[in-house]
């Protein structure tokens, strides 16, 4: 599996929602981290899908690198896990309903990256559904699209195929700049 985000337009500091079958979600993570990784960004990951523990050995087993890669993880904390900040590596917030902490976290380490070519990776919209309404995550969509425009950087949102309704995928297209859909 080959994401097909074309360089030139992660350069241009676009914003991408990328669609995934359920069963791939998890490669498809993967094949971005390495695509961004091979490019030259530091990426920071917010996972509502898997704790940070788990895209580390995930990473790991699969060549990826994580010198450049920063962690915000929504998951832990929720699920009674074992967490401890660790500056420059990995920033738990509370957990996944939790918009004004992820906001908080998404802000201060894209300005501790300021200068450094970055990108974020949001893994998934589709896990935030059983979390919050389609409206709060749409606003919360275009806050974060709107931040990372405002600060030049690229985006890419993860999502599960045909695991957002209707009303929710025609707001997210207008804050995206590009839909992939693999």
């Amino acid at each position: 599996m080959v994401i097909s985000i074309k360089p030139e337009s992660l350069e241009q500091k676009k914003i991408f929602l990328v669609f995934s079958q359920p069963a791939t979600i998890r490669q498809k993570n993967i094949e971005i981290i390495k695509t961004l990784s091979s490019l030259g960004f530091h990426t920071v990951v917010v996972t509502t899908n898997f704790p940070y523990s788990v895209l580390k050995k995930l990473y790991e087993q699969n060549g990826v690198s994580l010198e450049h890669v920063t962690f915000i993880d929504t998951i832990t904390k929720y699920s009674m896990g074992s967490v401890q900040d660790i500056p420059g590596i990995v920033r738990y917030v509370n957990n996944p309903a939790n918009l004004t902490d992820m906001g908080i976290a998404i802000t201060e380490i894209l300005k501790e990256l300021s200068g450094k070519k970055v990108c974020i990776l949001y893994d998934s919209i589709s896990t935030m559904l059983v979390y919050l309404s389609s409206s709060n995550i749409s606003k919360f969509i275009h806050f974060v699209t709107t931040r990372l425009r405002l600060m030049d950087i690229s985006g890419i949102f993860l999502a599960v195929e045909k695991g957002l309704d209707p009303q929710l995928l025609s707001q997210i297209t207008t804050f995206v700049d590009e839909i992939i859909d693999d």
